[in-house]
């Protein structure tokens, strides 16, 4: 109470505190949007140098990676193995010259033939990690060691997990934070004054913060995809802050210094405007209050716009539109979910012991209303923006993850809307129950109302049998003062009062059963909620549908030049040898190039067009996706230049890759390859 009249005496140097919070978020907004930056949401490997699958015939000297959009590298970004699983990639993995969208790794001299896999992790511009692996050939394809790559590409399970649950647990804590203010300056002023409340907003700050900063801790591990043990890496969290995930991060940081001095403030002003606080200057207090209000909005945006500027909203197409957009989600967002949880404490404590009172509830409702609305409209842009088609909805995560939202944000409705019948109930039955006092909150006696109810001295409600609202002080004034000069007629006005105070906690109990059932509906709501901040967070690290349809799309179309159905190869070679058959065309055909039995041709003719011998033509099939291969196709000579194969077992669909081994005399021969695909 000291601490509150304090305040309250001396508003103007609480004003200038407000004031220069409001400095320090410009620059910080100043800071945040410098940082911003135009991409495509999540990097898509386009091509690579050796392509995918292929056998080359020359020693690679290096591995080039081109993507769809500037990616950031660690060290170790690309690993090279070869067969036997050893690494033989050497240096450090870095751009091909200036060109921020490829990744380029050295392999060592004196590599031995046979089949390499290529994994790779890189760091998307939206600030997401993106991995992969291929494999390619040299000389022959071969098998080869997958385990190796796979593992390459993937973090550590418990720093991935500890990573997502930091940032679901921001969501959360920024909800609690936001929500919980802007209820108690919007809808329910008195509500600052409970201890819950104060835990509540205190609990959403600190949860923010601490998450911010384990975020900050394990962004440098999950993005190399190594252990614990790199948590206080100081080259790893030097090399987070000079991202611009890191420089969103620390600004969040700042921000939540700023908001710490601005709840404190808001704690100073628990008393303002009720009937009971005692003010020298009522004016002075209202214009503080509404510089707290704004102070109070600026940051909550503020805030928000630290993880706009670095995830999907920052990156694709209309981003102009998208970061203000997001800005509006993620505030609806926290005053509802944060409202609720703030409503459901008010809810669990008495109406008599100050308790959120149906009026509240009501205001609350048509936040929430307006908050609900922004919600839909943000959230279906969100949803075009990042889907991009209708069949991304079921076929990519990111669209399952967007119907799971959709089905939770029914039920938080369904609930709302039981909550508001529920309200509507209490609103009816206060006037019975005590009327304006009951309606606001204030015990059996009260003297005083708050600020937007009744004053001292209105009626408790006509016909209850209530006294008016400073009834009780006047029945104790009349006690005290008789109770001198005829005591049985103080015990008499004592007995009346407590007669009185029975039938007021009679009829609020009378009441308790809406009161539970409005509890229990705004607990599933918030129940819920929680459901939303979780599957949020998986959406924020999931690849949007767009990109991944797009990226579906590119690979569709290199494909197109090994169509399923009946295959025709025809491939050039040249032995080098001095014979007519050194040089010239091999003609292969697959009927029907499916999986199961299937029919080889393979015709052979010299330079001039004319069928030619060899004295050996071996032909060997394998599916690099799959570690499949090379498989040996027994072939029969059947005529001059033409042999066959009968009964092709080709197990699997995919894109396979053909190895035509042609020998023309004792010395000279080559190997020539071809894609070929194979349908279901």
């Amino acid at each position: 109470m000291t601490a509150t009249m304090l305040t309250l005496s001396r508003p103007l140097p609480g004003r200038r505190r407000a004031a220069a919070l409001l400095v320090l978020l410009a620059a910080l907004f100043g800071l945040m949007l410098a940082g911003a930056t135009g991409a495509s949401a999540h990097a898509a490997l386009l091509s690579s140098d050796p392509k995918q699958g292929a056998v080359v015939q020359t020693a690679p000297t290096q591995v080039t990676l081109h993507f769809s959009e500037q990616v950031t590298l660690e060290g170790d970004a690309m690993r090279v193995f070869d067969p036997t699983g050893k690494r033989v990639d050497t240096g450090s993995s870095g751009h091909a010259g200036s060109d921020d969208s490829t990744a380029r790794v050295a392999l060592v001299p004196g590599l031995a033939q046979g089949t390499y896999t290529v994994a790779w992790r890189a760091v998307s511009a939206d600030t997401h990690p993106v991995s992969g692996a291929f494999t390619f050939s040299y000389g022959h394809a071969s098998t080869t060691t997958s385990v190796a790559g796979e593992q390459a590409t993937k973090g550590d399970t418990v720093v991935g997990f500890l990573y997502g649950a930091s940032r679901s647990i921001q969501y959360g804590a920024y909800a609690l934070l936001v929500g919980s203010v802007a209820l108690v300056l919007l809808c329910w002023p008195r509500g600052v004054r409970l201890r819950p409340v104060q835990r509540l907003m205190l609990g959403g700050w600190a949860g923010l913060l601490l998450a911010t900063v384990a975020e900050l801790l394990l962004r440098g591990p999950y993005e190399a995809a190594k252990g614990l043990g790199s948590l206080f890496n100081l080259t790893m969290i030097q090399q987070t802050l000079h991202e611009h995930l890191g420089t969103m991060l620390v600004v969040r940081m700042l921000l939540l210094a700023a908001a710490g001095v601005f709840l404190s403030l808001l704690a100073g002003q628990a008393g303002v405007g009720l009937p009971e606080t005692e003010s020298t200057d009522p004016k002075a207090e209202q214009r503080l209050r509404a510089t707290l209000g704004i102070t109070g909005a600026v940051l909550a945006i503020a805030l928000a716009c630290t993880w706009a500027l670095a995830d999907h909203a920052s990156v694709g197409i209309q981003v102009d539109l998208a970061i203000p957009l997001d800005v509006v989600h993620i505030l609806a967002m926290a005053c509802w979910l944060g409202g609720l949880a703030t409503v459901l404490t008010g809810l669990r404590i008495p109406v008599q012991d100050g308790g959120i009172g149906v009026r509240q509830v009501q205001r609350f409702s048509t936040v929430a209303l307006c908050s609900v609305t922004a919600l839909v409209g943000t959230g279906v842009y969100q949803a075009w923006r990042g889907l991009g088609s209708w069949d991304a909805l079921v076929s990519t995560t990111y669209g399952r993850l967007l119907l799971v939202k959709i089905g939770a944000v029914l039920v938080i409705l369904a609930s709302a809307w039981m909550s508001r019948r529920w309200t509507a109930v209490l609103r009816a039955e206060a006037p019975v129950l005590g009327g304006a006092a009951a309606t606001e909150g204030a015990g059996a006696g009260a003297g005083t109302a708050e600020a937007e109810g009744a004053g001292a001295g209105t009626p408790a409600g006509a016909g209850a049998g209530a006294p008016a609202a400073g009834g009780a002080d006047d029945a104790e004034r009349d006690v005290d003062g008789d109770a001198e000069l005829d005591p049985v007629r103080a015990a008499q006005l004592r007995r009346q009062e407590a007669a009185r105070s029975s039938v007021v906690a009679a009829r609020a109990r009378e009441a308790s059963p809406a009161r539970g059932m409005l509890l229990r509906s705004v607990l599933l709501e918030v129940t819920f909620a929680v459901i939303v901040l979780v599957v949020t967070t998986l959406l924020t690290n999931a690849p949007p549908g767009r990109s991944v349809t797009a990226q579906s799309q590119g690979q569709a179309q290199a494909n197109t030049s090994a169509p399923s159905g009946p295959v025709d190869i025809n491939l050039t070679f040249d032995t080098g040898g001095s014979t007519n058959n050194a040089k010239g065309k091999v003609s292969i055909d697959i009927d029907p190039a499916r999986v199961g039995s299937n029919q080889l041709h393979a015709y052979v003719y010299d330079s001039s067009g004319a069928p030619v011998d060899e004295p050996e033509l071996d032909i060997r099939v394998t599916l690099p996706a799959k570690s499949l291969g090379p498989f040996t196709v027994q072939l029969d000579k059947v005529d001059i230049g033409h042999w066959a194969a009968s009964g092709l077992q080709l197990p699997m669909a995919g894109d396979w890759q053909m190895q035509v081994i042609i020998r023309s005399d004792d010395i000279d021969e080559t190997t020539v390859t071809a894609p070929m695909q194979v349908s279901n």
